[in-house]
């Protein structure tokens, strides 16, 4: 195996951590027949080799309050992509954010408590320097969430 291929026992765990961020080696162990001290080594492997960057929590946007979600897409001058990036970083309503080679420069996924917040997000990234155009899709079902 070199460098960072995975095993089966590896992609299981990872389906396991992907599914349950807080099991517990000992429950992993059983369902893949290895002790936990060899699920704890496997673990710290793939912490080291960055293939388990963190781990998280799934949150409801709903039962948190923010009932308008839209994938917003930025066309940026150039010369402002970054300055747009690092502002849109700091921001708490953008939950996504990538740099993209597609019709937009930037992508990003937006949460607001309703549609007049989500609106006036769209107006203040907008008339942001070096935005050209923002290209808003509200989101009205999530039938797939793995990011």
């Amino acid at each position: 195996m070199n460098g960072n291929q995975l095993d089966e026992k590896d992609l299981k765990i990872v389906e396991i951590l992907k599914r349950n961020a807080r099991a517990t080696f000992t429950e992993i162990a059983k369902e893949i027949g290895l002790s936990d001290v060899a699920v704890l080594k496997r673990v710290k492997n793939l912490e080291q080799k960055g293939i388990i960057k963190r781990y998280t929590i799934k949150l409801d946007n709903k039962k948190l309050g923010y009932t308008a979600i839209s994938l917003t897409g930025l066309d940026v001058e150039p010369e402002r992509l970054f300055d747009v990036i690092n502002y849109l970083k700091d921001k708490d309503y953008v939950r996504y954010l990538a740099l993209t080679s597609g019709d937009h420069t930037i992508m990003t996924v937006i949460w607001a408590e309703d549609s007049e917040e989500l609106s006036d997000i769209h107006k203040k990234l907008s008339s942001l320097d070096g935005v050209r155009r923002i290209c808003p899709a509200i989101v009205l079902e999530l039938f797939k969430d793995e990011i």
